[in-house]
């Protein structure tokens, strides 16, 4: 796979003619430009081959090898006051993709410059130097990071074994971290599990741990700086608890985890748990929680002000209806991540939630705050300008907010029809409501509450096929499934979510896209579209934030 890089690309660079009368107005109004960068790139490491007429691998088959097809969801974090970030994401393992071959990988990027691509060690039998399972495992994954205010990096780690039968230690949540901008990670906490599942000899039905995620206290001179706060959600057949760890020394050691969630305040299933620390040191988690509605749930927030020590009552946001299964109607993919939340670095006590809600026929983004700590919320407010004017879905949005005020919203985009483009595949060019953008929304919080600055800004430069990659090698699908099967003719996956950062002078995203030819050929004889992962870029003062 050569490297692609597409640095200095502006976006909508309209050419300034009259338009004719009867023209249709432009699906994104605005006429802010991006750069985007392609950072993905082959990386090596170990992984495991999947045998032929198997849909998992074998115990003990791990070997080195490269992890350059699928790049799939993903993560970003900046370092404090600067322009170097650290992305993370899935790598898929060779030619695997449809068997879900996976573990997790992390981009050192430099002034937006991609420098390096590597497989996060410490969870395969390369970088552990055994095949003993664990420390090594099949899969690693849930990308996630954040800062300390002396630039480690941090991220929550799910390595778990796929061989789908009981046959060996289901999963853990671990913690890593890097002092190099993500070139290399050291396990934290000692090397030793946050939790694992009660019975290591085998595969725990019923037990799952998973969405796991990490909070930083960046707020220098707070008496809890650096602090780390890691959260993530078990399964154990009947409910699902909220658990959370805190280390109080830069991730060497972590405390006990405890369940902060209570069933009589937010229902015995709570999932999709994002920490994230404010401008005087407290700790929020929203959640989704239970609701009558089986294709509904509640978003919830609880606050810490005492280092994740105690927690204050979860109180209700609003109520965010789901689309029935795990698809949308007019694709393949697996839908992400309902919600996700912020806090202000800059006020204590704002706090900003974004979720996908689904309206019978179509998702939209919307966006709720509050200015007391979560004691109350702001009325909802559709966040894509699009909503009435053309019928499609937005969707799996973030939210991120950074220094001077400056808060945005990102999410994936189908208000335009597949272009006629060899990245599309050709039976899709011209559909309506299914290929795919990155759409960016600003706001400004300048002390009483955030408010839209300008409209949508489309940050990718191309839209995108999610049902690319149509190619094969060796027969074998390479289409990323989390049905692991093959072909994937359901549940695809593009990733759950996907990265956002503000730094003092950008706001970045961090997304997929199958537009970018990876070199890699396909049985067609043509380079296969596998999903990279493309870095845009858009200047604050061009935001106006």
């Amino acid at each position: 796979m050569r490297r692609l890089v597409l640095a200095g690309v502006g976006l909508l660079l309209a050419v300034l003619v009259p338009a004719p009368a009867d023209a249709a107005p432009p699906l994104w109004k605005s006429s802010v430009s991006a750069t985007n960068t392609v950072v993905s790139r082959p990386a090596e490491g170990g992984g495991y081959p999947v045998p032929p007429g198997q849909t998992a691998p074998d115990p003990g088959s791990c070997r080195a090898g490269l992890y350059n097809s699928n790049f799939s969801e993903s993560w970003l974090a900046v370092r404090p006051g600067t322009e170097d970030l650290v992305g993370t994401s899935k790598f898929f393992f060779e030619k695997y993709s449809t068997f879900y071959d996976f573990h997790l990988g992390s981009f050192t990027i430099s002034n937006g410059q991609p420098l390096a691509a590597n497989q996060v060690q410490g969870y395969d039998c390369v970088s552990t130097g055994t095949q003993d399972m664990p420390p090594s495992w099949t899969n690693n994954t849930d990308p996630n990071a954040d800062f300390d205010t002396q630039g480690r990096v941090y991220q929550v780690t799910l390595p778990f074994n796929a061989f789908w039968a009981n046959l060996h230690p289901n999963s853990n949540i671990a913690i890593s971290y890097s002092d190099d901008l993500g070139r290399t990670w050291v396990k934290g906490n000692g090397g030793k599990p946050l939790e694992h599942v009660p019975n290591w000899s085998s595969l725990s039905f019923g037990f799952v741990e998973d969405k796991q995620w990490v909070a930083v206290n960046h707020v220098p001179g707070n008496r809890y700086q650096d602090h780390v706060y890691a959260a993530w959600a078990v399964y154990n057949g009947s409910t699902t608890k909220i658990r959370v760890a805190v280390s109080r020394d830069r991730g060497r050691t972590f405390s006990k985890a405890v369940t902060i969630t209570k069933p009589n305040q937010t229902g015995p299933t709570n999932e999709f748990v994002y920490p994230a620390v404010d401008a005087a040191g407290n700790v929020y988690v929203s959640i989704a929680g239970d609701h009558p509605s089986p294709d509904s749930k509640t978003i919830y927030v609880a606050r810490s002000s005492d280092d994740g020590v105690t927690w204050s009552e979860f109180m209700p946001v609003a109520v965010a209806r789901q689309v029935p299964g795990c698809c949308l109607p007019n694709t393949t993919f697996r839908d992400g991540i309902l919600e996700h939340f912020t806090a202000s670095p800059d006020y204590p006590g704002h706090l900003y939630v974004v979720w996908e809600d689904w309206d019978g026929s179509q998702y939209d983004v919307k966006f709720s705050q509050s200015t007391d700590f979560g004691r109350t919320w702001s009325q909802p407010i559709i966040v894509n300008d699009n909503a009435n004017r053309t019928a499609s879905d937005q969707f799996q949005p973030q939210v991120a907010a950074g220094p001077g005020g400056a808060v945005a919203v990102n999410f994936y985009d189908r208000r335009a029809a597949c272009p006629d483009d060899p990245a599309i595949l050709p039976e899709h060019v011209g559909r309506q409501n299914f290929c795919v953008d990155v759409s960016l929304q600003a706001f400004k919080d300048s002390g009483d509450g955030a408010v839209p600055v300008g409209d949508n800004v489309r940050v990718s430069q191309f839209s995108w096929d999610p049902e690319q990659p149509g190619q094969t090698i060796d027969g074998i699908d390479q289409m990323a499934c989390a049905a692991h099967s093959d072909p994937c003719t359901i549940r695809s996956f593009i990733g759950d979510y996907f990265g956002l950062a503000i730094s003092n002078s950008y706001v970045y995203t961090l997304a997929v896209s199958t537009h970018y030819p990876s070199g890699v050929i396909g049985d067609q004889g043509e380079s296969v579209y596998y999903q990279q992962q493309v870095l845009e870029t858009v200047s604050r003062a061009d935001l106006g934030i």
